[in-house]
């Protein structure tokens, strides 16, 4: 038989696995998100003391990514009322349509509680503004209407 068609073991044909890749930039977060980031190292952490195996493997390796995300989070202080930053609560109008928005890091992001992550398109469009102010957004000019601004409650 052909060296081609042997199979010395599983090991050597498993497909690489890649570390969880970083977001560009620096790692900004709002308290709460620091905190989410912390619970979420210590859940992977309990779980990696009692997987075995392949699973301890992935776990691992997302434990890699939290505590790099750990190490790097620079907290924000809480921002003004009068500008929109990250930890800040945004009503805005855009296209008729009211919303209200968080604008948080990366890992607090969560858009379908609309949390948007501050380098998003429209949370990044937003920043610096204040309210009352017409933003352009997506090749529309004056496209958003900022209705008010507040840090975002803890």
């Amino acid at each position: 038989m052909s060296v081609a068609f042997r199979r010395e073991s599983d090991e050597d044909h498993k497909e690489p696995k890649f570390e969880i890749p970083m977001v560009p930039g620096p790692n900004l977060v709002t308290a709460r998100g620091k905190a989410l980031i912390d619970a979420r190292v210590a859940e992977l952490e309990g779980a990696a003391a009692q997987a075995e195996g392949d699973a301890r493997e992935a776990i691992q390796r997302d434990l890699r990514y939290w505590h790099t995300r750990q190490t790097t989070a620079e907290i924000v202080p809480v921002p003004s009322p009068d500008s929109i930053a990250i930890g800040s609560r945004v009503r805005f109008r855009m296209a008729g349509r009211e919303r209200c928005i968080d604008i948080v890091g990366h890992d607090e992001a969560d858009p379908a509680a609309d949390r948007i992550a501050f380098q998003a398109p429209l949370a990044a469009a937003m920043l610096g503004a204040e309210a009352g102010e017409l933003i352009d957004f997506n090749g529309r000019a004056e496209a958003i209407e900022i209705l008010s601004v507040e840090p975002t409650p803890e």
